[in-house]
């Protein structure tokens, strides 16, 4: 089980690195531009890198969490994480302007489903009085409120209301939602870890 955790770690501190590296190369305002339209970048193909390391990191550590014994519900949360993310990288979106693909529609809703379990897996977790209850309960309100603020333009468009992402911080609003969802898988982690070291009763059984 150590060896899945520190596997998982270590994906998601690849995943991180390269997201960092994408970022800081492409050049393009985090206010406004959401994540995905760094896939355009000479460097884009560091972005379905990140987030297939991402969802290697969730599966690792799922694993971990399901042979710890913990709440199944958790478990498929993450696996499902994992998923969208994976699917989220293969299926690039759409560039601004063009209608939606199937690539597109695919990356769309996948992303919307990995903004949406990831907290509620944490909050599942802190609920079972894990390590780092509180910090898991706290980042994954902060995911969920960040991801109501993600889908409430979305909403307004499809009133007919011209918004773009250059009238709102919808950039500052997905990475709120990608860096606390991140937070929370790594936590997970990291409260089995050290659970482990100390050789205690685990805390997040079923």
């Amino acid at each position: 089980m150590k060896g899945l955790l520190i596997s998982g770690f270590t994906a998601i501190a690849a995943g991180t690195g390269s997201m960092l590296t994408l970022h800081a190369g492409a050049g393009l305002d985090p206010v406004h531009s959401v994540i995905s339209e760094y896939a355009f970048q000479s460097i884009g193909w560091l972005l379905p890198l990140s987030l297939t390391l991402f969802a290697v990191g969730s599966a690792l550590i799922a694993g971990a969490l399901a042979r710890a014994g913990a709440d199944r519900r958790v478990v498929l949360l993450m696996v499902a994480w994992g998923v969208s993310m994976f699917l989220i990288g293969a299926f690039p979106t759409d560039r601004p302007g063009v209608p939606l693909s199937l690539s597109g529609g695919i990356h769309r809703y996948a992303a919307f489903v990995a903004f949406l379990v990831m907290p509620v897996a944490g909050l599942l977790l802190a609920r079972a009085r894990t390590r780092y209850a509180r910090a898991l309960r706290v980042l994954s309100g902060v995911a969920l409120a960040a991801l109501l603020a993600v889908v409430v333009p979305y909403v307004i468009r499809m009133f007919g209301f011209d918004l773009t992402n250059d009238d709102i911080p919808a950039g500052v609003t997905q990475r709120v939602v990608v860096v606390t969802e991140v937070a929370v898988l790594a936590l997970a982690g990291l409260s089995l870890l050290r659970q482990r070291s100390q050789g205690a009763v685990s805390p997040i059984l079923a």
